[in-house]
């Protein structure tokens, strides 16, 4: 007689001891546990998320292999093993202290066996515990759908000027008085030009920016405006989503002048890590080699040579960067020349703050 409730336990739908969740559910779990690899995680997870990997990067390549060229039997035996291994060893460690009501929400690529394993041992433990339904999978495509349809709903006033009105310190002044802000080169890890790149700091997997971007599109209060900069397309190697990108094109316009002497001195300022490397600006410079001409181009190296750092950087504005912008801001912003002006005689954070209080937070 004691064998029979294990025997019928055996008998039973593995997900009878665990429920399925939708996206639309995340938030009421207590943790939202990602079983896929290291790999997998750091490209791109739900936020809050930890990576207890069931198979590490190493384990799943070791199965795959096994899979092609022995068999699918000897790959389920070997991933079986080292799956109970590593759910063990989660539960030794990450799990221990966890209480009998604990909620936790288990999801792998597509809501498939391996986190169907954890979901299956930790709901016999007793606890409350769901499987992402289409896993990390159908998460992605909630992204993009969102991504797609909740930009239309934002009142966003766009800050324009030329390459070093200071833009950014503007918009983070604007963020510590109150106002709502997109910062899109912050979550891109770039600056948005060819000398955007950011020294020591790799700029995310596009998945990992669309997953920050609609995080903080959704924590937006769409009756109150938010104020974001002017873009290209491409953020570094980030591509904005088509419907953000048509929205900004379409929104109220605030342009910001700055003097050219001031713009200069921000910029040495600003990009004082490419003045102490001249090797790498002028291997950065020479992505302009289609732009302007060879002549061009070996002046500018002449003065990177030289150490007249503030005269390469007056030319790049009067010769590249201005005339770039100005043609791409009259062509896709239809609302520039009704646009409000903010003449800024510095960029100090004083200044910028002030400017930022002055600035209505609902209108």
């Amino acid at each position: 007689m004691a064998e029979r409730p294990l025997s019928a336990a055996i008998r039973q739908p593995a997900t009878m001891f665990f429920k399925l969740a939708q996206v639309a559910q995340i938030s009421e779990f207590d943790d939202i546990i990602d079983v896929r690899s290291p790999t997998e995680f750091a490209e791109d997870h739900i936020p809050g998320a930890v990576n207890c990997p069931v198979l590490d990067d190493e384990e799943r390549i070791r199965v795959g292999t096994l899979y092609k060229q022995v068999s699918p039997f000897e790959a389920r035996k070997l991933g079986a093993a080292l799956v109970a291994r590593n759910i063990a060893h989660h539960l030794d460690s990450t799990f221990h202290d966890r209480s009998k009501s604990w909620k936790p929400l288990i999801y792998c690529w597509r809501g498939g066996q391996r986190s169907g394993s954890m979901a299956l041992i930790f709901g016999q433990i007793g606890w409350s515990t769901a499987q992402l339904e289409g896993g990390y999978k159908n998460y992605r495509r909630q992204v993009l759908e969102d991504l797609d349809t909740l930009p239309h709903t934002l009142r966003l006033k766009v800050l324009c000027g030329p390459t070093g009105s200071g833009k950014s310190r503007l918009l983070h002044a604007l963020a510590r008085n109150g106002h709502q802000v997109l910062d899109l080169e912050g979550m891109a890890a770039h600056r948005g030009s060819v000398l955007g790149r950011l020294p020591d700091q790799p700029q995310p997997s596009q998945k990992w920016f669309d997953t920050q971007l609609r995080q903080a599109i959704t924590a937006l209060d769409p009756a109150r405006p938010v104020y974001i900069e002017s873009e290209s397309k491409k953020i570094g190697m980030i591509a904005l989503p088509d419907s953000l990108f048509a929205r900004m094109h379409e929104s109220e316009c605030l342009l910001v002048d700055v003097p050219l002497a001031e713009r200069v001195r921000f910029l040495l300022e600003d990009y004082d890590f490419y003045l102490r490397d001249g090797d790498m600006l002028q291997q950065q410079l020479g992505f302009l080699r289609n732009v302007h001409s060879r002549e061009q181009l070996e002046a500018w190296f002449g003065m990177i040579r030289a150490g007249r750092h503030a005269q390469l950087v007056e030319e790049l504005l009067v010769r590249h960067y201005d005339p770039l912008y100005h043609r791409s801001m009259t062509r896709h912003y239809t609302h520039l020349q009704h646009s409000q002006q903010l003449a800024l005689p510095g960029l100090a954070p004083s200044l910028l703050d002030s400017v930022a209080a002055s600035l209505p937070l609902d209108s």
